[in-house]
């Protein structure tokens, strides 16, 4: 897999477990993605007082999605299973010697699948940056206009941006492939 990404063994490792470790706090820095971000910009739809995650957005995300939905996940499972060791020592040098990569994958994945699912369309709107240098890509700078919400990890949010039909599809593939890494061998 890893070579199909461009990325050494060693490096995809770490950006797995630099993003699986992410994936519960407040950002998740898409330069250690193991995978590339989506291309096209986050769109929003504006009506008479509120600002709106666009249907359209949804669209970005679907090859994706459409890929992990082609996946088996029994294969995934053996896959990770064979670069484990190399998996528990990036998620070591994160930090966390003495810590198991593999329940820190069980507990994101339990905490992706918590991800709430509600009515569309979702409110947003842009962030308030404070001071004197402002994004040279505000679009980027979108936060829920519910607290609630915006309080949620990145992993969660994340699951909110890509819609509730891509979210659907790849919770039941999050159920799939933790169910293939927890059986007995």
């Amino acid at each position: 897999v890893h070579h199909l990404l461009g990325l050494d063994a060693v490096a995809f490792a770490h950006r797995v477990a630099v993003t699986v470790d992410s994936l519960t706090r407040s950002h998740s820095p898409a330069r250690f993605w193991p995978v590339h971000p989506t291309s096209g910009r986050f769109a929003t739809e504006a009506s008479a007082d509120s600002q709106t995650i666009a249907v359209a957005n949804a669209k970005r995300y679907s090859a994706f999605v459409a890929w992990v939905e082609t996946l088996d996940m029994q294969r995934v499972a053996a896959l990770y299973r064979r670069a484990y060791p190399q998996f528990q020592r990036a998620y070591e040098n994160l930090g966390y010697p003495g810590s198991y990569f593999n329940d820190r994958v069980i507990a994101v994945i339990d905490h992706l699948l918590d991800a709430p699912t509600i009515p569309e369309p979702i409110e947003v709107k842009l962030a308030n940056v404070k001071g004197p240098i402002q994004p040279a890509r505000p679009w980027v700078m979108v936060e829920f206009a519910d607290p609630e919400l915006e309080d949620r990890s990145s992993g969660q949010k994340l699951m909110l941006r890509i819609g509730k039909d891509n979210a659907r599809q790849l919770k039941a593939k999050l159920v799939e492939v933790r169910a293939a890494i927890t059986q007995p061998r």
